[in-house]
């Protein structure tokens, strides 16, 4: 069971998001992607791999099939070999494939500017859908909850969510709108360069002395 730490209020909430927000500002989103759907492809290779392994996979795929059409009718072996570095690459191959079959049969060819709808593409969860709307579409519709934020929200007292649904719910209601758009790159990096799992670097940590887990 998660251990349960004593909530922020929306005071310190606020407080504690604008220090991690200046801590990172400047900081890019670190996969690479030209188009919506290409970002949606890499979205999908990210799943348990770092970012400059799929930016490595992601243009020699896109070479090699250049359209959301010619991916569709690629041979699935075919997209496995070029997709294989990523890990869990089986999975990976037919989501890929999949995702464009749905963009063409269902939205016709154009990926949809839909959070919805979104999640209906093979591969495509809440996360990557909240992603795709702001990154591909300038849209900012929640907040990204992964592995990073699901760990971080906890411990510094933001949410005691049992999944990234609820998660995301809490730091809604918490967080005034205009924080959401830095949360979603800001927690990320936090957990990717101080509060790492297994290894948090507390004592680099900007907002350590208001930490929950220090309570």
């Amino acid at each position: 069971m998660n251990k349960k730490y004593k909530r922020q209020t929306k005071a310190q909430a606020e407080e504690i998001v604008k220090i991690i927000i200046d801590e990172y500002k400047g900081q890019e989103v670190g996969l690479h992607f030209e188009t919506p759907f290409q970002l949606a492809i890499a979205l999908i290779l990210a799943a348990q791999c770092t970012d400059e392994r799929v930016n490595a996979t992601t243009p020699i795929l896109f070479k090699k099939y250049p359209t959301i059409e010619s991916l569709k009718n690629a041979k699935l072996e075919d997209i496995k070999k070029i997709v294989k570095p990523c890990g869990f690459y089986n999975n990976k191959a037919v989501s890929i494939k999949e995702t464009a079959r749905i963009t063409i049969d269902e939205f016709g060819g154009t990926l949809p500017c839909d959070i919805d709808k979104l999640q209906k593409l093979r591969g495509i969860g809440r996360k990557s859908a909240n992603i795709i709307m702001l990154e591909g579409f300038g849209k900012c519709e929640g907040i990204a909850v992964d592995t990073h934020v699901t760990r971080i929200s906890r411990k510094i007292g933001l949410s005691n969510g049992k999944n990234p649904i609820e998660i995301e719910k809490d730091l809604l209601k918490l967080l005034d709108k205009k924080y959401w758009v830095d949360l979603n790159h800001v927690l990320v990096l936090h957990g990717r360069q101080k509060c790492i799992a297994n290894r948090p670097q507390c004592d680099e940590c900007p907002i350590n002395t208001m930490c929950k887990k220090n309570d």
